[in-house]
C-alpha cells in the first residue's frame, strides 16, 4: 500500500486537525497517538508548492468552525473556554466544570428527571392545565464548550473514585467504588440529544465528540449495544479520534462481533487501523492479518503502534524470539517509550532473559518510576529472582497508580499462586477478569487455582473459557484435558487431549472440517507431537480398556524420540505403526471438528503450532513410561523378546531400573528351553 504525495498532504494535514481538535477538548491520549503517527509519515518527496497550493491558503487548523452558529458560540465564550481548559490541565476537574455546568443546574437537571419518572402518570394533567417550568431546560454553549465540562465532570468522578478505594487487596477492597458522576453525565447527554432529535434539525450537526462521550458513559454502565451504536456515530463523524476507535474494540469480544461491524465502518485508513489493531486484541493471528500490518507499516514505517502490534502479533502466536525483536526494534526507535513494555517484560521473563529484563527494569526506573509499566516491569524482574513478595509489592503499587492495569492483576496472580496464597490468587485473577474478559491468561489462572484446590468443576469452567479465547492454544486443551481426565470423563478428556494435538501441529482452518484423505492424515504425522499428552491419551483409553487404541498412542509416543511417526528405527514393525498413525489422525479430525456457533469454533487466522519438526525429543520421562507399558503389554501377550529388547532400553534410559531389571530377568526365565515344563511341575 503506497500513498501519492498528495494523499500523504492529505493525510498529515488531517493527522494535524485530530491532534488539535483532540488537544482543545483535552483528549491527550488520542491526540498524543495521532501525534505520533503524523510524526511517523514520511515527508512528501513533492514541494507542497509544485502541487498548486495558492499563496494565500490558511491551513484547515487556523480556520474557525465552519457551522456559522458553533462559530458564534466559540467566539462569545473563548474567554471562559481558555479558563476552563486552564482548570483541566491543572487537575481542577470541578473547578472545570461548574465553569460552564454550576452544580445547582446539574443538581436541577437530576431532580426534575427522577421527578419526570417518578410522576409519569401525572404529566397528562399537568399538560392539561398548562406548560410546565422548564427548569431542566439546557443551557446553550457550544459542543466543545460542552464536551469539556462534561469530560471534566467524569474525570472528577474518577478522581473520587480512586480517593475512596481502599489500600489494593486489603480487607475493605470489595472493587466495588463507582463513578458517582457518571449518572449525572449520562442524564445531561440524554436529553441533549432527545432535544437534537425533537428539534428536528434546528441544533447545528453533530461534531463527533459528545457521541464518543456518551458511547463511554454507556459502556461504562454496561449498556454495550447503544453504547457500540453511539460510537459507531461517533468514528463516521470524527474519525480521527482514537479513543472512540479504542472504545470500540473493547466493546467487541468475539471475531464474530468485528466482522458484523466492519461493512458499517467508515472506509478509510482509520478503520484499516482499528480492524488490526482489535484482530490483535482478539488473539488472530495469520497471513492476511501480517500483510494488513506490513502495508500500514509502509505508509507509517516508524510508527511505535504498528511496531507494537507486529510485535503482539508475534507474542501470541508463540514466536517468542521474533516478539522479542521486535520490542528490542521498538525500543531502539523510541529509547524513551514505555507503553507495552510490560508485554516486553512478560517475554524475557518467559525467555528467562535475566540481564535483558534487568536492563530493561532500570532504564523504566530511570524514565518514569511511577508509570504502571515500570512498576509491572520491576516486578517481572523480582519474580525472575524468585523474590515473589517483592514481585507483588511492585504489581500492587501498579494497581495503586492505574486499578485497569491489566498486566499487573494477572502477574499478581501468578505471584500469589507461587506463594500458596490461593485465595488471594483467585480474587487477583477475578479482578483481571473485570478488567478485560478476553484475558486468557486470567481464565487459565483461575483454572490452575482451582485444580490446586481440588475443585475439578470449576476449574474444568474457566479452563473451557481459555480455550475458548486460545483455541489454536494447546496448553489450553491439555488443561481441559487433564481436568476431565481427574473427573474420571476419560472419553471427553481424550477429544479435548486430540484438540491440543491439532494445535501442535496446526493446519488450515478448511483442511480441519474437510474430509481428509488416509494419505493427508499420514503426512501430517510426521509433525513433532507432544510426547506427554499421548502417553495420557494412552493411559485413558487403557482404563477404557481399549487395548488397540492405548497400543496405538503408546508407539506413537514413543516414536517422537526420533522425530515422530517417520523414525521409528529399527524397534518397532515400521508398517503396522504407520497404519495405526493414519487411523489415529483420521479420528482426531473427526473428534476435534468443532460445531458451528460454539465457543470452541476456530475464528479464522493462522495457528500456532509449529509442525513439520524433523529432531525428535530424545529420552524423556514420558516415552521411558511408554516403554514400559509397551513391555508389560508384550509379556501380557507372550511376546517375550520385544518385552526382554524393551526392559533393556529401559534400562539404558536410567528410568523405573529396578522394575526393568524384573522384568527383564522374567521374560528371560519364560524364553528358556523347558520354562513351560518346570513351572506345570511345580505346580
Amino acid at each position: 500500500m503506497r500513498l501519492s504525495s498528495n494523499e500523504s498532504l492529505q493525510l498529515g494535514e488531517a493527522l494535524q486537525i485530530a491532534v488539535v481538535k483532540c488537544s482543545e477538548r483535552c483528549l491527550y491520549q488520542s491526540a498524543k497517538w495521532a501525534a505520533e503517527l503524523l510524526d511517523a509519515l514520511p515527508e512528501p518527496e513533492v514541494d507542497p508548492a509544485a502541487l498548486g497550493t495558492p499563496p494565500n491558503h490558511v491551513h484547515p487548523v487556523l480556520t474557525s468552525n465552519p457551522d456559522p452558529h458553533e462559530a458564534a458560540l466559540e467566539a462569545r465564550e473563548l474567554g471562559r473556554y481558555l479558563l476552563a481548559k486552564s482548570y483541566f490541565d491543572c487537575r481542577e476537574f470541578e473547578r472545570c466544570a461548574a465553569v460552564f455546568l454550576p452544580e445547582s443546574m446539574l443538581a436541577s437537571l437530576v431532580s426534575a428527571n427522577s421527578n419526570e419518572n417518578a410522576t409519569s402518570k401525572g404529566k397528562a394533567k399537568a399538560s392539561a392545565a398548562g406548560p410546565m417550568p422548564s427548569v431542566n431546560s439546557l443551557p446553550e454553549i457550544s459542543q466543545k464548550s460542552l464536551f469539556l465540562a462534561l469530560y471534566a465532570k467524569i474525570m472528577a468522578g474518577e478522581k473520587h473514585k480512586d480517593e475512596e478505594a481502599e489500600m489494593i487487596m486489603g480487607p475493605q477492597d470489595l472493587g466495588s467504588v463507582i463513578n458517582k458522576e457518571l449518572v449525572v453525565v449520562s442524564r445531561y447527554l440524554t436529553k441533549w440529544f432527545d432535544n437534537r432529535k425533537a428539534d428536528d434539525g434546528d441544533y447545528p450537526a453533530s461534531q463527533g465528540f459528545l457521541e464518543y462521550l456518551y458511547g463511554m458513559v454507556l459502556a461504562k454502565e454496561k449498556n454495550d449495544n447503544l453504547a457500540l451504536e453511539y460510537l459507531m456515530q461517533s468514528v463516521h463523524l470524527f474519525p480521527w479520534n482514537w479513543g472512540a476507535w479504542l472504545e470500540l474494540t473493547n466493546l467487541v469480544s468475539r471475531v464474530e462481533q468485528l466482522t458484523k461491524i466492519a461493512p458499517h465502518l467508515p472506509q478509510n485508513i482509520m478503520s484499516f487501523i482499528f480492524h488490526a489493531n482489535a484482530a490483535v486484541n482478539l488473539y488472530q493471528q495469520g497471513s492476511d492479518l501480517a500483510a494488513s500490518l506490513t502495508d500500514l507499516l509502509t505508509i507509517f514505517p516508524t510508527s511505535s503502534f504498528l511496531l507494537t502490534c507486529k510485535a503482539l502479533l508475534c507474542y501470541h502466536s508463540k514466536d517468542l524470539f521474533a516478539a522479542e525483536q521486535e520490542f528490542s526494534h521498538i525500543l531502539a526507535l523510541h529509547p524513551h517509550r514505555l507503553d507495552a513494555l510490560d508485554h516486553y517484560s512478560n517475554i524475557l521473563y518467559v525467555l528467562n532473559s535475566r540481564p535483558k529484563l534487568a536492563f530493561l527494569a532500570h532504564l523504566c526506573s530511570n524514565i518514569d518510576k511511577f508509570r504502571p509499566e515500570s512498576c509491572v516491569v520491576i516486578g517481572n524482574y523480582y519474580s525472575l529472582l524468585s523474590l515473589h513478595e517483592k514481585a507483588v509489592q511492585y504489581f500492587r503499587r501498579a494497581l495503586t497508580l492505574d486499578r485497569a492495569c491489566l498486566s499487573a492483576w494477572t502477574l499478581m496472580g501468578h505471584e500469589y499462586v507461587e506463594l500458596k496464597n490461593t485465595h488471594a490468587a483467585i480474587e487477583s485473577y477475578r479482578r483481571a477478569v473485570d478488567v478485560n474478559r478476553r484475558d486468557y491468561r486470567a481464565w487459565y489462572g483461575l483454572g490452575q487455582t482451582y485444580e490446586v484446590l481440588e475443585m475439578h468443576a470449576y476449574a474444568l469452567w474457566y479452563y473451557k473459557k481459555a480455550a475458548g479465547l486460545r483455541p489454536w492454544d494447546s496448553k489450553m486443551w491439555q488443561a481441559v484435558g487433564s481436568c476431565l481426565q481427574k473427573m474420571g470423563r476419560d472419553r471427553d478428556g481424550i477429544k479435548a487431549l486430540k484438540r491440543a494435538l491439532l494445535a501442535d501441529s496446526y493446519y488450515d482452518t478448511a483442511a480441519a472440517t474437510a474430509n481428509s484423505s488416509f494419505a493427508s492424515s499420514v503426512d501430517r504425522t510426521a509433525a513433532q507431537m507432544d510426547p506427554e499428552v499421548l502417553l495420557q491419551i494412552a493411559s485413558m483409553y487403557d482404563r477404557l480398556e481399549e487395548q488397540e487404541e492405548a497400543k496405538a498412542y503408546v508407539e506413537l509416543c514413543l516414536a517422537q524420540e526420533e522425530g515422530g511417526a517417520g523414525a521409528h528405527g529399527n524397534n518397532h514393525n515400521n508398517n503396522s505403526e504407520g497404519a495405526a498413525l493414519g487411523e489415529s489422525v483420521i479420528t482426531i479430525h473427526r473428534d476435534s471438528a468443532p460445531a458451528a456457533g460454539s465457543d470452541d469454533e476456530v475464528e479464522g487466522g493462522a495457528g500456532e503450532g509449529k509442525a513439520g519438526h524433523d529432531a525428535g525429543t530424545g529420552v524423556t520421562f514420558a516415552t521411558s513410561k511408554a516403554r514400559m507399558w509397551l513391555a508389560r503389554y508384550a509379556m501380557r501377550v507372550e511376546d517375550y523378546d520385544t518385552a526382554n529388547r524393551l526392559a533393556m532400553e529401559l534400562c539404558q534410559d536410567g528410568v523405573e531400573v529396578e522394575e526393568a531389571k524384573a522384568l527383564m530377568r522374567e521374560a528371560r526365565s519364560r524364553m528358556e528351553p523347558g520354562a513351560a515344563r518346570i513351572s506345570e511341575s511345580s505346580t
